[in-house]
């Protein structure tokens, strides 16, 4: 079974079910999965469950169909804005209430059921569970448990169930949230299941990826082979794509994670050994880290201490996650996606980059112009790639911008970036670089697409010359925008239609700048090629007007003293 829904921004999964009655009379599990409408997938989303009739009271059957068939029933029933977990556990209440009176019953005496159950919207899964049922991950060839047996302690008494539907007159359930990754497999087993099977064993069927209903098949048929003596039911469902990232659910996500002290290179920290510092930075600190799960070297992003508050370090955080999932761009550094039941920190994980920083790389100094023009291309599209999502950088400059070993660009830094109908940072903490900084910034402006551009611009100048348009800042100082000095003054090979495109968008007046960055790369893709295009000796009537009519007065002074002379 699959949700076949494959549009942007809607969850795709694959489901199997599988459920035998072995040796018994009677099978009592009951389980399966419900996808629902297209309409109740995007407002409320997919449940999955698994109840198991206890045995030693009468109808469990009857008790275990009825408490899936409520579920499913009442959560849809509620309003979407009433959250997956309320809307599980009211439908569970009263029906758990109707069960515990109907036990008193001589036609359903004693009547429970074990009860787990998810309910998948968005990027997450919400479980609730009472009784032995098991809820499970599989994720990164790793099983991990996340539900709690609810019996009694006694190893010899362990059959034994203290909490389950029916068995008291107000339901307690657990609730747990689980933060989704694509490729997760969770699966819901009865005890027939996980009774007779080994975690490792159970691992190693799912470890297979086979298909979601040859898998559940084969969890059921080896529990019996096993020697299980009792109903066995498995639930699997594969996680096939999720939805675009939303900036509330990551930052929701990284609320519960501290800030801590980067740890030392050397040690090893949530399954990655620190080899060395790359870099410390004004807010970040990052690490070169050898991946112990996948293999290879990443780089650890982490916030420097104090440097930031913490809303504004996990507002950073949040959006620099966010936006590496969800920028398309070969140009802009993406970030690597941490299980959640693996990271235990405020960090994030980039690729590794080799090659130098463009500040470095102006350092040794300018690049040939024809690579030079090719970089600012490159590094425009990435600009433009953020406009596109209406994602706004504001720390455009040369630190920010990687050229990489195999003669690539990479935008880096969006943690200060600033996204539509996303909080932003407090006044005092507004992001940006004097000297990159437009006019309108410093008037309390706090960063859009055209203040992106100016700073992209100065970067652009930079990246040419060598030199600040006007004057390089210190971070105390607010710059005068005078009139720029057109790049070709430093840097003679320069053609005009260069000239032109760097100077508009570094336009102290925003009106005069280009509409948006996609005008920029148009006047630089159509400058033409510059092993073409030699640039023309520039005529001193142009370069300095002022020098040639003096030279040229000089001259006629000089003729009309000479003709006096020979007169």
């Amino acid at each position: 079974m699959r949700d076949a829904s494959h549009a942007d921004g809607q969850l795709v999964l694959a489901a199997g079910f599988a459920s035998a009655q072995g040796p018994r009379e009677e099978n009592q599990d009951f389980g399966g999965v419900h996808m629902g409408t297209a309409l109740e997938r995007m407002r409320q989303g997919v449940i999955a469950a698994v109840a198991d009739g206890v045995s030693g009271g009468k109808r469990g059957r009857v008790a275990a169909e009825l408490a899936v068939r409520a579920l499913i029933e009442g959560f849809y029933a509620m309003p979407d804005t009433l959250g997956p977990a309320r809307a599980m556990q009211a439908p569970l209440a009263a029906y758990n209430r109707w069960l515990h009176g109907m036990g008193r019953s001589d036609d359903m005496e004693n009547a429970a059921s074990t009860f787990t159950a998810l309910a998948l919207r968005g990027r997450r899964a919400h479980l609730v569970h009472v009784g032995d049922s098991r809820a499970w991950r599989f994720a990164g060839g790793k099983l991990t448990c996340l539900t709690k047996d609810h019996v009694r302690p006694e190893p010899d008494l362990r059959h034994v169930l203290i909490r389950a539907l029916g068995i008291e007159p107000e339901l307690r359930l657990d609730h747990a949230t689980i933060e989704l990754a694509e490729h997760d497999r969770l699966l819901l087993t009865s005890d027939g299941v996980h009774g007779p099977l080994s975690d490792k064993r159970i691992a190693a069927i799912l470890g297979q990826q086979k298909s979601a209903e040859a898998t559940a098949e084969e969890l059921v048929e080896a529990a019996l082979e096993a020697g299980g003596r009792d109903n066995a039911t498995a639930v699997l469902i594969d996680v096939v794509r999720l939805p675009a990232p939303d900036h509330e659910g990551i930052l929701a996500g990284l609320s519960a994670l501290p800030a801590i002290t980067p740890p030392e290179p050397g040690t090893s920290f949530d399954g990655f050994r620190i080899d060395r510092v790359l870099s410390e930075g004004r807010y970040a600190i990052l690490l070169v880290a050898e991946d112990g799960e996948a293999g290879g070297q990443v780089v650890l992003k982490f916030p420097r201490p104090n440097a930031l508050s913490e809303r504004a370090i996990r507002l950073a955080f949040a959006r620099e996650l966010l936006l590496a999932q969800r920028v398309a761009s070969p140009f802009v550094l993406a970030a690597h996606p941490v299980r959640p039941d693996r990271q235990t920190a405020l960090y994030c994980v980039q690729p590794l980059l080799t090659g130098e920083t463009m500040a470095d790389r102006l350092a040794a100094g300018l690049p040939p112009l024809k690579l030079a023009v090719e970089h600012a291309i490159r590094l425009t599209r990435a600009v433009a790639a953020l406009h596109r999502l209406e994602v706004v950088h504001r720390d455009i400059k040369p630190d920010n911008v990687m050229l990489t070993s195999d003669g690539g660009l990479k935008l880096i830094d969006l943690g200060v970036a600033r996204l539509p109908r996303v909080e932003d940072f407090h006044g005092d903490e507004i992001p940006g670089t004097p000297g990159f900084m437009a006019p309108e910034q410093f008037a309390g402006n706090a960063g859009d697409d055209l203040t992106d551009q100016f700073a992209l611009g100065v970067t652009l100048y930079r990246w040419l010359t060598g030199h600040w348009p006007f004057g390089e800042q210190e971070a105390f100082q607010r710059p005068r925008f005078g009139r720029p000095t057109p790049p070709s003054k430093y840097r003679a090979e320069i053609p005009s239609w260069l000239d032109d495109a760097v100077l508009t968008a570094i336009q102290p007046d925003r009106e005069a700048r280009f509409g948006d960055v996609i005008d920029l790369l148009r006047a630089l893709e159509r400058g033409g090629s510059l092993e073409v295009r030699q640039r023309r000796p520039v005529p001193l009537i142009e370069r300095n007007p002022v020098r040639f009519w003096q030279a040229v007065s000089l001259g006629l002074a000089l003729a009309l003293a000479l003709s006096l002379i020979l007169r």
